[in-house]
């Protein structure tokens, strides 16, 4: 036995180990309160992520359809290019019909590039018939 513990009581060296006990508790908790509002900033930015991520793909075409019929391209309005950035991983042309469906296909299809071109001349002919002032026969 040591020189020390002799000379100590059993009460003091009671309150000794409560007082050590007491400061590690205090460390203890000081770091877990330092701690929570980092783990709460950190989980509601990894849900701000999330949330922009489900967005991104949202709008994205993953694969492409092979064919339409020559009755669903009779429908298609307008287009617009999907670009290969962000969530998008693959170039496409996505087709919108009158009600609204969209239709996701490949840039490079022969088919998709007549149909671009019909819908871009419809879409001309359009304009220009906005434009035009209207011709009135003169009946006498």
């Amino acid at each position: 036995m040591c020189y020390m513990e002799c000379l100590t009581s059993p009460a003091q060296r009671q309150e000794e180990s409560n007082n050590i006990h007491l400061e590690l508790y205090r460390a203890a908790t000081t770091d877990c309160t330092m701690r929570f509002p980092t783990l709460i900033i950190l989980l509601i930015l990894s849900c701000l992520c999330l949330a922009l991520a489900q967005t991104t793909f949202d709008d994205c075409c993953l694969r492409y359809v092979k064919r339409m019929s020559k009755g669903t391209q009779r429908h298609a309005v307008t287009y617009r290019w999907q670009e290969t950035d962000g969530g998008c991983n693959i170039p496409a042309i996505i087709f919108i019909m009158k009600k609204g469906k969209e239709f996701c296909t490949d840039p490079r299809d022969t088919w998709v590039k007549k149909l671009m071109t019909k819908i871009d001349e419809k879409s001309q002919k359009m304009d220009h018939k906005k434009h035009s002032k209207p011709q009135w026969s003169n009946r006498g």
